[in-house]
Protein backbone atom coordinates (compact mmCIF):
# COMPACT_ATOMS: atom_id res chain seq x y z
CA UNK A 1 0.00 0.00 0.00
CA UNK A 2 1.33 3.37 -0.44
CA UNK A 3 -0.11 5.16 2.36
CA UNK A 4 0.85 5.09 5.63
CA UNK A 5 -0.88 6.62 8.35
CA UNK A 6 1.30 7.83 11.53
CA UNK A 7 -0.64 7.67 14.59
CA UNK A 8 0.72 9.78 17.51
CA UNK A 9 -0.24 8.77 21.11
CA UNK A 10 0.79 12.66 21.91
CA UNK A 11 0.50 12.02 25.69
CA UNK A 12 2.64 9.85 25.71
CA UNK A 13 5.23 11.60 23.59
CA UNK A 14 4.89 15.22 25.56
CA UNK A 15 5.17 13.05 29.48
CA UNK A 16 8.06 11.22 27.73
CA UNK A 17 9.64 14.39 26.77
CA UNK A 18 8.70 16.39 29.73
CA UNK A 19 10.37 14.01 32.21
CA UNK A 20 12.91 13.10 30.39
CA UNK A 21 14.24 16.79 31.27
CA UNK A 22 12.84 17.76 34.08
CA UNK A 23 14.50 14.74 36.11
CA UNK A 24 17.35 17.41 35.44
CA UNK A 25 15.43 20.45 35.85
CA UNK A 26 15.65 21.34 32.58
CA UNK A 27 12.41 22.90 31.72
CA UNK A 28 13.78 25.14 28.80
CA UNK A 29 12.08 28.16 30.08
CA UNK A 30 11.55 30.54 26.84
CA UNK A 31 11.84 34.94 27.06
CA UNK A 32 8.09 34.66 28.12
CA UNK A 33 8.24 33.13 31.48
CA UNK A 34 6.52 29.38 29.67
CA UNK A 35 8.16 25.91 30.06
CA UNK A 36 9.23 24.49 26.68
CA UNK A 37 10.99 21.31 27.82
CA UNK A 38 7.81 18.98 27.13
CA UNK A 39 7.13 20.68 23.74
CA UNK A 40 10.07 20.85 22.42
CA UNK A 41 10.97 17.40 23.09
CA UNK A 42 7.88 16.22 21.53
CA UNK A 43 8.59 18.01 18.30
CA UNK A 44 11.78 16.31 18.09
CA UNK A 45 10.17 12.85 18.74
CA UNK A 46 7.82 13.47 15.98
CA UNK A 47 9.94 15.00 13.50
CA UNK A 48 12.03 11.90 13.84
CA UNK A 49 9.24 10.21 13.04
CA UNK A 50 8.34 11.21 10.31
CA UNK A 51 11.65 11.07 8.99
CA UNK A 52 11.86 7.52 10.23
CA UNK A 53 9.13 5.90 9.10
CA UNK A 54 8.12 8.61 5.88
CA UNK A 55 4.24 8.69 6.62
CA UNK A 56 2.44 10.11 3.87
CA UNK A 57 -0.54 10.91 6.08
CA UNK A 58 -0.21 11.81 10.30
CA UNK A 59 -2.71 12.34 12.96
CA UNK A 60 -2.17 12.92 16.56
CA UNK A 61 -4.50 11.87 19.40
CA UNK A 62 -5.03 13.50 22.74
CA UNK A 63 -6.68 12.98 26.30
CA UNK A 64 -9.42 15.28 26.79
CA UNK A 65 -9.47 15.51 30.93
CA UNK A 66 -8.70 12.56 32.84
CA UNK A 67 -12.18 11.64 33.11
CA UNK A 68 -13.48 8.50 30.74
CA UNK A 69 -15.99 6.30 30.58
CA UNK A 70 -13.85 3.79 32.40
CA UNK A 71 -13.88 5.91 35.41
CA UNK A 72 -17.69 5.70 35.32
CA UNK A 73 -17.29 1.65 35.41
CA UNK A 74 -14.75 1.92 37.91
CA UNK A 75 -14.15 4.87 39.79
CA UNK A 76 -10.69 4.11 40.99
CA UNK A 77 -9.47 3.29 37.55
CA UNK A 78 -6.39 5.35 37.58
CA UNK A 79 -6.68 6.56 41.11
CA UNK A 80 -3.24 6.39 41.37
CA UNK A 81 -1.98 9.05 38.92
CA UNK A 82 -0.84 12.55 41.02
CA UNK A 83 -1.90 15.93 39.51
CA UNK A 84 0.52 16.77 36.20
CA UNK A 85 3.83 18.85 37.29
CA UNK A 86 3.05 22.62 37.06
CA UNK A 87 5.49 23.44 34.57
CA UNK A 88 3.77 21.07 32.43
CA UNK A 89 0.07 22.25 32.84
CA UNK A 90 0.52 25.08 29.77
CA UNK A 91 1.95 22.77 28.05
CA UNK A 92 -1.00 20.74 27.15
CA UNK A 93 -2.58 23.32 25.28
CA UNK A 94 0.57 24.88 23.81
CA UNK A 95 1.98 21.77 22.01
CA UNK A 96 -1.06 21.65 19.96
CA UNK A 97 -0.10 24.63 18.50
CA UNK A 98 3.26 23.07 16.86
CA UNK A 99 1.02 20.05 15.28
CA UNK A 100 -1.42 22.54 13.71
CA UNK A 101 1.40 24.28 12.31
CA UNK A 102 2.30 21.30 10.80
CA UNK A 103 -1.24 20.95 9.45
CA UNK A 104 -1.43 17.64 11.58
CA UNK A 105 -5.07 17.09 12.84
CA UNK A 106 -5.34 17.06 17.04
CA UNK A 107 -8.00 14.34 17.57
CA UNK A 108 -9.64 13.93 20.82
CA UNK A 109 -13.29 13.18 22.15
CA UNK A 110 -14.60 13.61 25.83
CA UNK A 111 -14.94 10.76 27.96
CA UNK A 112 -12.56 8.56 25.88
CA UNK A 113 -8.38 8.20 26.09
CA UNK A 114 -6.15 8.84 23.66
CA UNK A 115 -6.18 5.03 22.96
CA UNK A 116 -9.21 4.71 21.93
CA UNK A 117 -9.01 7.67 19.09
CA UNK A 118 -5.99 5.24 18.17
CA UNK A 119 -7.69 1.83 17.99
CA UNK A 120 -10.71 3.58 16.35
CA UNK A 121 -8.17 5.41 13.42
CA UNK A 122 -6.46 2.63 13.06
CA UNK A 123 -9.02 0.13 12.21
CA UNK A 124 -10.56 2.75 10.06
CA UNK A 125 -7.31 3.67 8.32
CA UNK A 126 -6.24 0.11 7.82
CA UNK A 127 -8.41 -0.84 5.27
CA UNK A 128 -6.74 1.66 2.59
CA UNK A 129 -3.20 2.37 4.64
CA UNK A 130 -0.30 0.84 6.23
CA UNK A 131 -0.78 1.99 9.81
CA UNK A 132 2.43 2.95 12.16
CA UNK A 133 1.32 3.84 16.20
CA UNK A 134 4.00 5.74 18.11
CA UNK A 135 3.71 5.77 21.61
CA UNK A 136 5.35 4.71 24.72
CA UNK A 137 2.28 2.77 26.22
CA UNK A 138 2.72 -1.49 25.50
CA UNK A 139 -1.45 -1.30 25.85
CA UNK A 140 -1.12 -0.72 22.48
CA UNK A 141 -0.20 -4.30 21.27
CA UNK A 142 -3.48 -5.27 21.68
CA UNK A 143 -4.42 -3.52 18.30
CA UNK A 144 -1.78 -4.90 16.49
CA UNK A 145 -3.16 -6.28 12.96
CA UNK A 146 -1.68 -7.06 9.39
CA UNK A 147 -1.81 -3.94 8.85
CA UNK A 148 -1.16 -2.06 12.08
CA UNK A 149 2.56 -2.19 13.65
CA UNK A 150 3.46 -0.35 17.10
CA UNK A 151 6.51 1.98 17.11
CA UNK A 152 7.39 2.00 20.90
CA UNK A 153 9.99 4.57 21.85
CA UNK A 154 13.22 3.42 23.42
CA UNK A 155 15.31 6.04 25.26
CA UNK A 156 16.40 8.90 23.10
CA UNK A 157 15.41 9.80 19.44
CA UNK A 158 14.86 7.54 17.09
CA UNK A 159 15.07 4.24 18.94
CA UNK A 160 11.98 2.39 18.95
CA UNK A 161 11.13 -1.14 19.16
CA UNK A 162 8.87 -1.18 15.88
CA UNK A 163 6.19 -4.86 16.28
CA UNK A 164 4.12 -6.41 13.99
CA UNK A 165 1.46 -9.54 14.98
CA UNK A 166 3.81 -11.93 14.13
CA UNK A 167 6.20 -11.16 16.18
CA UNK A 168 4.06 -10.34 19.07
CA UNK A 169 2.53 -14.04 18.81
CA UNK A 170 6.47 -15.01 18.59
CA UNK A 171 7.24 -13.74 22.05
CA UNK A 172 3.98 -14.11 23.96
CA UNK A 173 2.63 -16.94 22.90
CA UNK A 174 -0.91 -15.59 22.15
CA UNK A 175 -2.96 -13.18 19.71
CA UNK A 176 -2.35 -9.08 20.27
CA UNK A 177 -6.12 -8.87 21.18
CA UNK A 178 -5.72 -11.60 23.59
CA UNK A 179 -3.88 -8.83 25.51
CA UNK A 180 -7.42 -8.13 26.60
CA UNK A 181 -8.21 -11.23 28.26
CA UNK A 182 -4.46 -11.12 29.62
CA UNK A 183 -4.83 -7.90 31.86
CA UNK A 184 -7.89 -8.79 33.20
CA UNK A 185 -6.79 -11.75 34.72
CA UNK A 186 -3.52 -9.60 35.98
CA UNK A 187 -4.73 -6.35 36.39
CA UNK A 188 -2.67 -3.53 35.82
CA UNK A 189 -1.08 -1.58 38.52
CA UNK A 190 -0.49 1.30 36.30
CA UNK A 191 -4.03 1.94 35.66
CA UNK A 192 -5.26 0.84 39.44
CA UNK A 193 -7.51 -2.10 38.64
CA UNK A 194 -7.07 -5.32 40.15
CA UNK A 195 -7.63 -7.99 38.02
CA UNK A 196 -7.50 -11.20 39.62
CA UNK A 197 -5.85 -10.78 42.85
CA UNK A 198 -2.91 -13.56 43.06
CA UNK A 199 -2.87 -14.13 39.18
CA UNK A 200 0.22 -13.04 37.44
CA UNK A 201 1.20 -12.13 33.62
CA UNK A 202 3.14 -15.74 33.81
CA UNK A 203 0.05 -17.84 35.18
CA UNK A 204 -2.46 -15.91 33.34
CA UNK A 205 -0.05 -16.23 29.85
CA UNK A 206 -0.16 -20.02 30.72
CA UNK A 207 -3.74 -20.57 31.41
CA UNK A 208 -4.79 -18.48 28.50
CA UNK A 209 -2.40 -20.50 26.07
CA UNK A 210 -4.13 -23.91 27.60
CA UNK A 211 -7.65 -22.93 27.70
CA UNK A 212 -7.54 -20.40 24.53
CA UNK A 213 -9.96 -17.95 26.09
CA UNK A 214 -11.06 -15.69 28.84
CA UNK A 215 -14.40 -17.29 28.80
CA UNK A 216 -13.13 -20.76 28.35
CA UNK A 217 -11.02 -20.88 31.68
CA UNK A 218 -14.30 -19.16 33.22
CA UNK A 219 -16.40 -21.55 31.78
CA UNK A 220 -14.10 -24.64 33.00
CA UNK A 221 -12.96 -23.27 36.72
CA UNK A 222 -13.02 -26.78 37.88
CA UNK A 223 -9.98 -27.75 35.97
CA UNK A 224 -8.03 -24.81 37.36
CA UNK A 225 -6.10 -25.83 40.55
CA UNK A 226 -8.11 -25.50 43.52
CA UNK A 227 -6.48 -22.26 44.67
CA UNK A 228 -6.61 -20.84 41.25
CA UNK A 229 -10.54 -21.94 40.93
CA UNK A 230 -10.69 -19.91 44.69
CA UNK A 231 -9.25 -16.60 43.05
CA UNK A 232 -11.13 -16.90 39.68
CA UNK A 233 -14.28 -17.40 41.87
CA UNK A 234 -13.62 -14.62 44.29
CA UNK A 235 -12.88 -12.17 41.82
CA UNK A 236 -15.43 -13.01 39.18
CA UNK A 237 -17.28 -9.89 38.66
CA UNK A 238 -13.56 -8.20 38.68
CA UNK A 239 -12.39 -10.43 36.27
CA UNK A 240 -15.46 -9.07 33.93
CA UNK A 241 -14.58 -5.14 34.64
CA UNK A 242 -11.10 -5.23 34.05
CA UNK A 243 -11.64 -6.65 30.61
CA UNK A 244 -13.84 -3.43 29.91
CA UNK A 245 -11.09 -1.27 30.95
CA UNK A 246 -8.30 -3.09 29.25
CA UNK A 247 -10.41 -2.78 25.73
CA UNK A 248 -8.96 -0.09 24.08
CA UNK A 249 -12.36 1.12 21.94
CA UNK A 250 -12.33 0.52 18.20
CA UNK A 251 -15.93 2.46 17.36
CA UNK A 252 -15.46 5.66 19.11
CA UNK A 253 -17.73 8.20 17.52
CA UNK A 254 -14.94 10.26 15.45
CA UNK A 255 -13.99 10.91 11.93
CA UNK A 256 -11.16 12.55 10.05
CA UNK A 257 -10.52 11.47 6.52
CA UNK A 258 -7.43 10.28 4.77
CA UNK A 259 -7.25 13.71 2.92
CA UNK A 260 -7.96 15.62 5.95
CA UNK A 261 -4.93 13.63 7.43
CA UNK A 262 -2.26 14.07 4.70
CA UNK A 263 0.74 15.16 5.82
CA UNK A 264 2.15 18.06 3.49
CA UNK A 265 3.39 20.51 5.86
CA UNK A 266 4.37 24.12 4.99
CA UNK A 267 7.73 24.87 6.30
CA UNK A 268 7.50 29.04 6.79
CA UNK A 269 4.62 28.10 8.59
CA UNK A 270 6.29 25.72 10.20
CA UNK A 271 9.64 27.88 11.13
CA UNK A 272 7.44 30.70 12.60
CA UNK A 273 5.76 28.57 15.04
CA UNK A 274 9.35 27.35 16.06
CA UNK A 275 10.30 30.76 16.04
CA UNK A 276 7.25 31.92 18.26
CA UNK A 277 8.45 29.08 21.10
CA UNK A 278 12.24 30.03 20.12
CA UNK A 279 13.15 26.39 18.96
CA UNK A 280 16.46 27.76 17.26
CA UNK A 281 17.11 24.35 15.90
CA UNK A 282 14.11 22.09 15.39
CA UNK A 283 13.69 23.63 11.97
CA UNK A 284 16.73 21.98 10.36
CA UNK A 285 14.75 18.94 11.00
CA UNK A 286 11.37 20.04 9.00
Amino acid sequence: MSKHVLLVDGMALLFRAYYSTAMMNNFMVNSRGIPTNGIHGFTRHLLTAVDTFSPTHIVACWDMGSHTFRNDLFPNYKANRSAPPEQLVPQFDLVKEVTESMDIPNVGIPGYEADDCIGTLASHYQQDAHVTILTGDQDILQLLDDQVHVALLKKGYGNYDTYDADRFVEEKGIKPKQMIELKAMMGDTSDHYPGVRGVGEKTALKLLMKHGSLDAILNNLESLTPAQKTKFETDIEMVHLSRQLAEIRCDVDLSCSLDEAHYRPHRDKVIDKFNEFEFKRLGDLV
